[in-house]
């Protein structure tokens, strides 16, 4: 089952006119984000150098997207004297999107350790062109405070539109979707069905092609992750 859905599809819808970032749009610019995007972007880079910049950028961008996080205080004591500090009480959940999404979580776990990791698979049906939920590993209700989803292409928007409906339905409070790069056909999908949830992202490229790809884009982010992008 391809994991390409949310690098291309066969109906990408054409933009309707110039494209106005919605307010739950944040893209970073942060110079060492720049930096390793535009060596992730390169086509000669390499399956492993690949996985280690993904790593790095989800890093980044995931230390930006949880800067509202909320904390308790707590009493700490030095080597020195007791004094005030701080720890996470938010809850935290990973949603990795099979498969290309399983290079953003261990950037996340460490900046997050405690947080719980929940796989969700999606692929797109050839006949209806339409997202179909295939593995679902949630518990029967909802056991955290925050749902990360995490996906390094947003592309037409319709995995991740999929998958906050799934997180919903299932009782999820706050969610946010972590990409790498995003096409505006994707973010116009995302904000206009679930505008309460925020994007947070490393580059908003042009436009998606007549196949789908995002442009300028990387190519597909599963296959160069896994190095099966030869044989695909």
């Amino acid at each position: 089952m391809p994991d390409s859905l949310a690098a291309r599809t066969a109906t990408a819808p054409a933009p309707a006119g110039p494209f106005v970032p919605p307010p739950n749009l944040y893209v970073s610019t942060h110079p060492a984000v720049q930096h390793k995007l535009a060596l992730l972007r390169t086509e000669s880079t390499e399956p492993k150098k690949f996985r280690e910049l993904v790593r790095e950028i989800s890093w980044l961008v995931g230390y930006e997207a949880l800067a509202d996080a909320k904390i308790e205080p707590i009493e700490v004591r030095t080597p020195l004297e007791t004094t005030p500090g701080a720890r996470l009480a938010d809850r935290i959940g990973l949603i990795p999107i099979l498969r290309a999404g399983l290079g953003m979580v261990d950037a996340m776990l460490e900046l997050m350790p405690t947080a719980e990791v929940w796989h969700l698979g999606l692929f797109r049906d050839e006949r209806t062109l339409r997202p179909v939920e295939y593995y679902n590993k949630l518990p029967d209700t909802a056991t955290v405070d925050v749902c990360l989803i995490l996906d390094p292409m947003l592309a037409t928007g319709g995995s991740a539109t999929a998958a906050i409906e799934v997180l919903k339905h299932w009782g999820a409070r706050r969610i946010k979707l972590l990409n790498l790069i995003a096409a505006p056909e994707g973010v116009t999908a995302v904000s206009t069905a679930h505008p309460d949830v925020p994007i947070y992202c490393a580059a908003l490229d042009r436009q998606l092609n007549e196949k789908g790809y995002i442009l300028p884009g990387l190519g597909d982010a599963g296959d160069r992750q896994f190095g099966t992008y030869k044989h695909s």
